[in-house]
């Protein structure tokens, strides 16, 4: 045990985690050079398409150092914020952590989140600083911002180029040096942590997991410890670029198990492995639960897929633990699941990945958050969906959730970014120069406010340069309204919003402009509303598509057109009775485009 070194590779988006990830297969020959190709880890198209890691890979490597063989463990985790709880996974089934900091852009957001993080769970941090082959690399000056941050020796920061493969050999030393082994009792009943899990079609799940305590071994009779169900380790094994049986896998290492399960609800990541016979007392601890952020409903396209995409949503779940989904039923759009995501990047992959892996075509919703409603009769409910929002009259106030931001920028951009946040009703909190011109600013805000374009907006007055960071921060009371859309004086539940009053007129006035270019025109007027109760703040009109029926009444009395004229109108009357009007799937999505 005392030659395994379990390590993860944590840093801000696109500082190389991935790009150092090949360089460190490369050295320890754990790849042929024929196999090798950029960021081999990302296996999932979609990965490769937007150049960003979204799932965290495991992977075994073999290392010789003086003469000695080791056995390295490296999850190569993502960057992004809404993946955050892929890396506190891989964080929590490892001893040691490579900090990575790009030398062209100095300490940002996500990696003093993602820092925090590991110290919490007292890993070992080694800081590496990358790209420092680059022309624009400022060495010396993120050298010293890694130095206060971490308080550590000037020296003990490593300097690499992921790229060229320069220092990366120090890397690997410094993983043996300074990351302590696994502890653990190799004699103690078997503990073993459930990280990950994938769904095979011929084989069922397979579950990756690290052995805390004690031995697992090919045949055994084990149990799950939450789900209390017991299976035969058909398989177990180490995990490569493919999957390599082993007889055992002993304390300290990290492994897959094959026990031919077919219901996606036994297995559920944190949960603990266990033997039948000699069972532990209790599970691994320190394993949170996730907290979705933004609430959208996804519904089937066909009405008849409902089944189908609650399979392919349960699978997702098994490879993507931060997605959490419970049913629920629209007027508009029939049956279909509300679904919990981390954020609005996360959103967009799994509807990705729903319709690339399980060829399920949805329809998402206008995302929201979830509030906290307090009722004139005492009760507290939590309201995801603003459909499910109680009568005026029995509201007494409503809370939402608010955020503690943390934007890292550079300090030219100091205005638009203030500006920016105090239009989302921000208030500053603190402001703090890291260097003469690098400031961090800590805002606290409501999470709605956030959901939509925020991170776009941030991303374009700053010129690309912030980063951005947040966790939650408790509810406060708010002054919220309920914004209805209503098509012909139908409300179109899937459309309706919860919003600040401040800001209902504005986005109603905007919905309904957006709408009236999107919905197609019918043989009948459509009146677009948008609505606060019973009153009415914008209408626009879609036009009928008329015929001209005059043109064969040329000449003549004028009688004769106004007769004819009055006989289309009531028809259209008639048909506007009882004509229902189809709203495109580009029109639940135009609310996020709004400006």
């Amino acid at each position: 045990m005392k030659h395994i070194r379990n390590f993860c590779i944590i840093a801000h988006i696109d500082h190389g985690k991935s790009t150092l990830a090949d360089r460190l297969l490369e050295l320890t020959h754990t790849l042929e050079q024929r196999d090798m190709e950029a960021q081999v880890l990302d296996s999932m198209d979609l990965e490769r398409e937007k150049g960003i890691t979204i799932k965290s890979h495991a992977i075994q490597l073999d290392y010789t150092h003086n003469g000695q063989q080791y056995v390295l463990n490296l999850l190569d985790t993502p960057g992004h914020v809404d993946f955050s709880y892929e890396v506190s996974r891989a964080i929590a089934s490892c001893e040691g952590a490579l900090l990575v900091v790009d030398a062209t852009q100095g300490v940002q957001a996500q990696t003093i989140s993602n820092l925090y993080l590991a110290i919490s769970h007292n890993l070992e941090i080694i800081p590496i600083l990358n790209k420092i082959d680059m022309d624009a690399a400022m060495v010396d000056v993120v050298r010293d911002q890694v130095v206060d941050l971490l308080g550590c020796k000037p020296g003990e920061v490593l300097l690499t180029s992921a790229r060229t493969g320069e220092g990366v050999a120090e890397v690997l030393e410094a993983i043996v040096e300074r990351i302590p082994p696994p502890t653990g009792n190799s004699d103690a009943p078997l503990q073993a942590l459930i990280f990950d899990s994938i769904f095979n079609s011929f084989r069922g799940i397979i579950a990756y997991f690290k052995v805390v305590n004690g031995v697992i071994r090919q045949g055994d009779k084990v149990k799950f410890f939450n789900t209390g169900k017991e299976y035969d380790a058909d398989e177990v094994g180490i995990l490569r670029m493919k999957m390599y049986p082993r007889q055992e896998i002993g304390t300290g290492d990290v492994g897959y198990i094959i026990s031919g399960i077919k219901t996606v609800s036994e297995v559920k990541v944190g949960d603990t492995i266990t033997h039948v016979a000699v069972p532990c007392r209790q599970a691994i601890a320190g394993f949170e639960e996730v907290k979705p952020m933004v609430f959208a409903g996804l519904y089937p396209v066909d009405t008849d897929g409902y089944e189908d995409l609650r399979s392919a949503l349960e699978k997702l779940r098994l490879n993507d633990a931060s997605l959490t989904f419970e049913p629920e039923s629209s007027l508009a759009l029939g049956f279909g699941f509300r679904c919990g995501f981390l954020g609005l990047l996360h959103m967009e992959i799994v509807q990705e990945r729903l319709f690339r892996e399980f060829d399920a075509d949805v329809i998402t919703t206008v995302p929201n958050v979830s509030y906290k409603v307090y009722t004139t009769q005492g009760e507290i409910t939590d309201v995801h969906n603003p459909s499910g929002l109680p009568a005026l009259t029995l509201i007494d106030e409503i809370e939402e959730p608010y955020i503690k931001a943390q934007v890292i920028s550079k300090a030219d951009y100091f205005g638009p970014i203030m500006k920016l946040c105090l239009d989302k009703r921000g208030v500053l909190e603190n402001q703090h120069f890291l260097t003469s011109d690098r400031v961090e600013l800590t805002f606290k805000m409501p999470l709605a406010e956030i959901v939509f374009d925020f991170y776009d907006k941030l991303k374009s007055v700053s010129r690309g340069y912030a980063s951005f960071d947040y966790h939650l921060a408790g509810y406060e009371k708010a002054d919220l309204v309920k914004l209805d859309i209503l098509l012909n004086g139908e409300p179109v539940d899937a459309l309706s919003s919860l919003i600040h009053r401040d800001h209902s007129y504005d986005f109603g006035r905007k919905m309904c402009e957006k709408l009236k270019e999107l919905i197609p025109r019918q043989q009948f007027d459509i009146a677009i509303q948008a609505a606060i109760g019973a009153k009415i703040i914008a209408r626009e009109t879609v036009k009928a598509v008329r015929k001209d029926v005059t043109a064969k009444c040329y000449g003549g009395d004028i009688t004769r057109k106004r007769k004819l004229l009055e006989k289309q109108k009531k028809g259209k009357r008639r048909m506007r009775q009882i004509g229902n009007v189809e709203v495109p799937q580009s029109a639940f999505m135009a609310v996020l485009k709004l400006d």
